[in-house]
């Protein structure tokens, strides 16, 4: 999927209306009607490539759920340039005062999230009308991808916005927010089906060309991350009714025992900018799910790049292996000294700027300056300085970034199983934890302190450790989060601030884009805090 230019279906695609004459009532020839599109699988396949432009497309502009997620957390600050707004330090410090003027810091977000569950939506109404014959089983592997795409879509908004508008079919409704557990309950009914209904054909055996796509493993994973997330955040016994505790188990211990995945031996080799040469590759044996990219956006429509990974780039300065990008998400030093020396994590997650002898000059550009950047997701230059991206034939170095994002490791259906009480969980914990430590490995029994801990660790700049937090409580999230930490802006050492307060005021949500607001005529109802 990733080295082909994917279809990209616009909002209004197969829903244009037809020419027609007053005295004429005929199908047209030659153009795609809801009618006369939604006719064989072959019609269907491309309308579910749109689904996946779709998912591909919500973080292109705004500011994306991967960097914002680590922004929320304790790992990173929200730097950026000096001269810059204070967009990233309003969601950072969860305080709309520290920028007042910013109210639609999500509107684009917002927006092509509802574009893409359109697309879903109008898919799932229109399989009925597919001429599918005998090929029953490709109906059922259609239906579960775009119902997963559509729980994926949901998971990200109703984590960040908490009460929203609810679309199962493609609709313009201005409908008035539902609540949570409605929005959860469509969630865990998506994932329920694309779990039980896809082929489980492990990794090994999976053809290459299909990688990229939605899998039973990947319904399953991710089922679990959904069942552990509202049953902790909302402190309830089950996912909406559909999913119990044991289930959201087997699930999780069916990717294990028969999804053919492994963890790729050296942890450095997960990451392009960590490893470089011994990169293991995308769609390695250790990726359950990822967001495809390539680098061919450009400014005519085609949005198929990594476009938020500039953000986290050393501020206008490269230095190979690392290009240069916005100084966005500055890593915290408290990150970094969580690591012991032993654990190959450390310096395979962060860019250390004294330690790998780095001459940045631009501090005097950065705002919230700590020395440390995210190595994981940092664009890369070649020895000679040149962005790789460009070097493939990117329009440039911000649109052209091309790193998959792999939203589900399979250390993190280790862990998973690990914590929802799996008879194993003390040999997933040693399996993630031997690899981190290599020769320094030393056993430490499992508990759920260790085991958040080590998600701490394992999963840091992949936007998970947030939500971690949060689904242990708002008060305890908040707690953890918040200090008060000297930083540099423009080379000038500042106390920065971030309160308990102010995050559990808000619990843990985002501000909803006030012209989203205005344009449902106050239908939407703006968070708390915001």
């Amino acid at each position: 999927m990733k080295k082909i230019k994917i279809l990209a279906l616009s909002l209004g695609l197969l829903s244009l209306g037809a020419c027609s004459d007053d005295f004429i009532d005929a199908e047209p020839i030659t153009t795609l009607t809801e009618t006369n599109f939604y006719r064989t699988p072959a019609d269907a396949d491309k309308a579910l490539i749109g689904c996946y432009d779709g998912l591909q497309r919500v973080w292109s502009e705004g500011i994306s759920f991967p960097v914002a997620s680590e922004i929320f957390s304790d790992n990173c600050f929200g730097g950026t340039g000096n001269a810059d707004g204070f967009g990233y330090q309003a969601i950072d410090e969860f305080d709309r005062l520290r920028s007042p003027s910013d109210r639609n810091l999500f509107e684009a977000n917002w927006r092509d999230y509802y574009r893409a569950i359109y697309r879903c939506n109008m898919l799932l109404s229109k399989l009925d009308q597919i001429e599918w014959g005998n090929n029953e089983e490709q109906r059922n592997i259609t239906e579960s991808e775009a119902r997963y795409l559509r729980a994926y879509l949901y998971f990200d908004m109703v984590r960040l916005w908490g009460n929203i508008p609810l679309l199962t079919a493609p609709s313009a409704e201005n409908l008035p927010q539902s609540s949570p557990e409605e929005v959860y309950k469509v969630i865990a009914e998506d994932l329920k089906f694309a779990a039980d209904n896809m082929p489980a054909t492990s990794y090994t055996a999976q053809n290459p060309a299909t990688r990229g796509r939605v899998t039973k493993w990947a319904a399953e994973a991710l089922l679990g991350r959904v069942f552990l997330y509202y049953t902790g955040y909302y402190q309830k016994p089950d996912l909406a009714g559909v999913v119990s505790k044991q289930q959201a188990l087997t699930y999780l211990e069916d990717v294990i025992s028969n999804g053919g995945f492994g963890l790729v031996d050296d942890f450095a080799h997960l990451w392009p900018a960590a490893s470089v040469k011994n990169y293991a590759g995308e769609d390695n044996k250790e990726t359950v799910f990822a967001i495809k990219y390539t680098y061919t956006s450009n400014y005519d429509g085609n949005t198929d790049g990594n476009h938020w990974m500039v953000m986290l780039g050393m501020r206008e300065h490269s230095s190979f292996p690392y290009g240069n990008g916005w100084g966005g998400g500055t890593v915290n030093p408290k990150l970094w000294n969580a690591y012991s020396d032993n654990d190959t994590r450390k310096v395979a997650s962060i860019i250390s700027i004294a330690d790998e002898k780095i001459n940045f000059t631009n501090q005097s550009k950065q705002r919230e300056y700590t020395g440390f950047y995210v190595k994981k997701y940092s664009p890369m230059v070649d020895e000679e300085g040149n962005s790789l991206a460009v070097n493939l034939g990117a329009a440039n170095f911000m649109i052209g970034q091309f790193q998959d994002y792999v939203a589900i490791r399979y250390a993190d259906v280790l862990l998973m199983a690990a914590e929802l009480g799996s008879a194993n969980a003390q040999a997933y914990f040693d399996t993630v934890r031997r690899r981190a430590y290599k020769d320094n490995f030393s056993a430490q029994a499992v508990s759920q302190a260790g085991l958040m801990n080590e998600r701490r660790l394992e999963f840091a700049f992949e936007g998970i450790r947030y939500w971690d937090l949060l689904r242990q409580g708002v008060s305890t999230a908040a707690n953890i989060i918040a200090e008060t930490a000297t930083v540099e802006n423009g080379g000038t050492p500042v106390t920065k601030t971030i309160a308990a307060s102010k995050i559990i005021e808000t619990g843990g949500l985002q501000q909803i884009p006030y012209n989203q607001v205005t344009l449902s005529d106050n239908t939407l109802k703006q968070n708390t805090g915001w």
